[in-house]
């Protein structure tokens, strides 16, 4: 069994959920702050800590067009500091339609952007080509 954390990657927000890999579940953790991109490291630490994941996965927001948005290229930074800072391995997973969906879920704003890490390792768990892991 493999725990896993997701990330929804904002500006000012970045939502997380926890999942694993023998029930292929997940679900929503929390949410922490980022001032204009740049995590509370300190929140993310403890959460490393708490949930010892064996991988992360954070959300890619592409266009619709399936092009890379600034804010893929952004997430994809979060994602290399991610990788530097903790050694795990972390892997990009599609998010687009993720933050409308978790709007149509929940009216908290925290708890939106957590319902969208969510949603985001939810896929993750559920591609086939992640079935062996």
């Amino acid at each position: 069994m493999a725990t896993l954390l997701g990330l929804d990657f904002g500006l000012k927000h970045i939502g997380v959920a926890v999942g694993q890999t023998i029930t292929r579940s997940a679900r929503p953790v929390t949410t922490f702050g980022a001032t204009d991109g740049r995590p509370d490291w300190v929140a993310c630490d403890a959460l490393v800590r708490e949930w010892q994941p064996e991988r992360l996965i954070v959300g890619l927001p592409l266009n619709m067009d399936d092009t890379p948005s600034e804010m893929a290229k952004r997430a994809q930074r979060f994602a290399n500091r991610l990788n530097a800072r903790y050694k795990l391995p972390v892997e990009m997973r599609d998010e687009r339609l993720t933050s409308q969906d978790a709007r149509s879920r929940s009216d908290d704003p925290d708890l939106r952007h957590a319902i969208a890490a969510q949603l985001i390792l939810e896929a993750w768990l559920e591609d086939p080509a992640n079935q062996r892991r």
